[in-house]
């Protein structure tokens, strides 16, 4: 299925598809259910164009290739271009918020990570960031101290605030620019909660984030 940025309340955008760029570790209770060390600066990795799909109706997940779990994220969209940016420069950037997934085949990663290998085998297949429509900044509430969960087959899995990121959205935001250049039509996945489990075929997902609440199901 192919994939372009789509806004919640229907208006057009017409930014490209760019990178994505997520942050592992960003929340302390996840880095310690996977048994992982709270990094002192985020931890970066990247996504290509062909990760990303719609959330909604469906997605697959690949099969014969051990448990791929689910990592709920808010996700930003990027509408200006980020080098070297301040905070105002992040916050005027941000053309949208909404919830996606990183998904992770997790047996896989184990793997490379024992073997000191990087992790893209298990992050950046194709299909391995579905996104919800994104909501405008204006129809937001504050990214410093904002809810949201996974339910899966009607079962509370995951529930996360931002408050509880280590690195909040615009600071992360910053210090990406410094690394990376941040065109319009990227995205930047902040990190996932504690909670992350494997999904299976037919599972029925729900997020929710502010005004935002997708449900899709697992092919």
């Amino acid at each position: 299925m192919s994939y372009s940025h789509t806004f919640l309340d229907g208006s057009p955008c017409t930014f490209p598809v760019g990178k994505v760029v997520c942050v592992g570790r960003n929340y302390a209770a996840h880095a310690r259910e996977l048994g992982n060390a709270v990094p002192e600066t985020p931890i970066l990795f990247l996504k290509p164009t062909t990760t990303l799909v719609p959330l909604s109706p469906s997605f697959s997940i690949p099969a014969g290739r051990g448990e791929c779990h689910h990592e709920t994220e808010v996700t930003v969209l990027i509408g200006l271009t980020l080098t070297n940016a301040n905070e105002a420069e992040c916050r005027a950037a941000i053309a949208g918020i909404t919830l996606g997934l990183d998904l992770t085949l997790r047996d896989v990663q184990n793997v490379l990570k024992k073997n000191g290998h990087p992790w893209e085998v298990a992050k950046a297949f194709d299909g391995a960031a579905p996104l919800a429509p994104f909501m405008a900044p204006a129809a937001f509430g504050d990214l410093l101290d904002t809810t949201f969960s996974l339910t899966v087959n009607g079962e509370l899995r995951q529930q996360g605030n931002t408050a509880d990121m280590i690195t909040p959205v615009l600071a992360l935001l910053q210090y990406i620019s410094t690394i990376f250049t941040l065109l319009p039509g990227d995205v930047v996945m902040t990190g996932t909660p504690e909670g992350v489990a494997a999904l299976h075929s037919g599972d029925v997902l729900v997020l929710t984030l502010g005004a935002l609440s997708a449900e899709t199901v697992i092919q």
